[in-house]
């Protein structure tokens, strides 16, 4: 890959490498400079540009991310549109998420030009969060760097994967001692039941014996079928001779390993009996802080396998002693930590209310196109999107726009003041919004053409953390339609008058603007005219 200056003659299709103002010129970088830019840039007085340009074993930033994000994706991952030659990873469900930690580590070897980027091993995840994310360096990588990531993320198992919890039914025994406080007991089932809740599963009995082998065998016996089977004893576990893995010897059961690496947490035990798990708990599983215990029951209700060695492994990390806070996977824990990455709540707003003034007294919205009407096609691209929920408003005609979207995914919000112009829809179509959505992609109804990549594309490039609230889909220089809006702006507005919609805004907050280049000509073309309808007909 080239990197440098050169003269205006050869910018065209040169990728910019850093920001450009002077004058009426202000592009980003990263921006693929086309024929226009170079005469602005020429206008503007300059006489060269550093530039990146890809040469042919060279594959570009968001090309390079994708495929390697494609061949990382396992169970329960979602893959992110790319921007800026990031591609991020989303868990599915609840779960915990398993990388393949020694292939992410040679991968990240193969090039200094590609890079992944993960949770921790097991750290447990909600739906949405994100779990990795893809990165190429400069505007491009070497193809056959490409090529060996993609060989090393794909070979054998996925490389990436979130393992869901599974709905696990657990029994809980505890032992007592005279001078033993029920109080202690019953915080002891409170704390258990809402651990196992918070992953899905139930604390399905709870009973409390002597704390003697022969009074514990007797109530494991009696604790029935239960996919796990838990014990807490009035005393700490202190030997493999001790009363708790006796009595669980005594019930039949075997002794797999006692002790861990993890401080609070020491003290575990495992064991089984037939082909149910028994866990001899630590003092500390009695408190709702993060400790050893919990790591091992979340790997029990993942469904992934605990072994001996597993467990003597888990001492790196395992100091939570010292930890004040840490993301706890439920509620109540105790312990607090900032809201862990995750996909932007990113909603879509079709406006479809306009009288269709200069199509000669006919609905464009309902003229048919390729057997359906032209809201429908709009509607149905939007939703095949990312973006999510999706709400449309209608005005005009509203009966007959709303019909042919019955029965699909999205929410229809009439606006009587549709002759008012663009912006009393747009009020409208905000108004209905979910309270917890992180901003909006504005449609215009009559825009058939805009693809689902095209939104996802600008919902990838959406950053408020890197000043990018605005998301402005171009071809070739050139601005579009949708545009992605922070939540933010909804105030501003849903104060706008007239039939100019939003775009005054984009030059009053012109900083937080990101013009983002899709291959998409149809963020160019809406339905104005007849010539044009019968354009698209064709």
């Amino acid at each position: 890959m080239f990197f440098g200056p050169l003269p205006l003659r050869e910018l065209e299709g040169a990728i910019l490498a850093h920001s450009v103002r002077r004058g009426s010129v202000s592009f980003k970088k990263g921006r693929v400079l086309s024929a226009e830019d170079v005469t602005a840039l020429r206008d503007a007085g300059l006489t060269t540009v550093t530039v990146a340009k890809p040469g042919p074993d060279d594959v570009g930033e968001d090309a390079a991310a994708a495929r390697i994000a494609a061949a990382l994706k396992g169970q329960e991952i979602t893959v992110g549109a790319a921007f800026t030659g990031r591609v991020n990873l989303f868990a599915e469900s609840r779960g915990l998420f398993v990388p393949d930690v020694e292939r992410i580590n040679a991968l990240n070897l193969i090039d200094e030009s590609v890079t992944v980027a993960t949770l921790p091993a097991f750290a447990p995840v909600e739906p949405g969060q994100m779990v990795a994310t893809v990165k190429i360096i400069p505007f491009a990588a070497p193809r056959g760097a490409v090529e060996g990531a993609e060989v090393e993320a794909s070979a054998g198992m996925p490389a990436l994967r979130v393992a869901p919890f599974r709905p696990l039914t657990a029994a809980l025994i505890q032992t007592r001692l005279p001078g033993v406080k029920d109080s202690v007991l019953d915080k002891t089932v409170s704390v258990t039941r809402q651990r196992l809740e918070a992953m899905g599963g139930r604390l399905v009995r709870d009973s409390r014996c002597y704390h003697g082998e022969a009074a514990l065998a007797d109530a494991i016996a009696a604790a029935g079928r239960v996919d796990l089977l838990l014990i807490a004893g009035a005393s700490a576990i202190t030997d493999r001779r001790d009363v708790l893995p006796a009595g669980i010897e005594r019930a039949g059961g075997v002794i797999e390993h006692f002790g861990m690496p993890v401080d609070p947490g020491n003290l575990l035990l495992i064991a089984h009996i037939g082909e149910t798990p028994v866990l001899g708990l630590p003092g500390c599983a009695r408190s709702p802080k993060l400790n050893g215990f919990d790591w091992v029951l979340q790997r029990i209700a993942a469904g992934i396998p605990v072994t001996r060695a597993d467990v003597m492994r888990m001492g790196v990390g395992g100091l939570l002693a010292e930890i004040p806070s840490r993301p706890l996977p439920r509620a109540g824990a105790g312990a607090v930590a900032a809201e862990p990455p995750r996909a932007p709540r990113i909603a879509a707003l079709v406006l479809a209310a306009g009288r269709s003034s200069r199509m000669g007294g006919s609905n464009k919205l309902l003229a048919d196109v390729g057997g359906e009407p032209l809201v429908v096609r709009t509607v149905e691209s939007v939703l095949a999107s990312q973006a999510k929920p999706v709400v449309v408003v209608t005005g005009h005609m509203a009966e007959a726009v709303s019909a042919p979207l019955a029965g699909r995914p999205l929410t229809i919000v009439h606006n009587p003041s549709f002759a008012d112009g663009l912006s009393a829809s747009l009020r409208a179509g905000l108004a209905a919004l979910p309270a917890d959505v992180d901003g909006v992609v504005v449609c215009l109804g009559d825009m058939p053409r805009v693809t689902p990549q095209a939104i996802d594309r600008l919902i990838a490039a959406y950053n408020p953390l890197e000043g990018r609230t605005i998301c402005v889909p171009t071809v070739h220089g050139k601005r579009g339609n949708p545009v992605l809006w922070d939540r933010g702006f909804f105030a501003e507005m849903a104060k706008l008058s007239g039939d100019a919609g939003a775009k005054a805004l984009l030059a009053t907050h012109a900083d937080q603007v990101v013009e983002v280049p899709v291959e998409d000509g149809g963020i160019l073309y809406d339905v104005d005219t007849p010539e044009l309808l019968a354009e698209l007909r064709g």
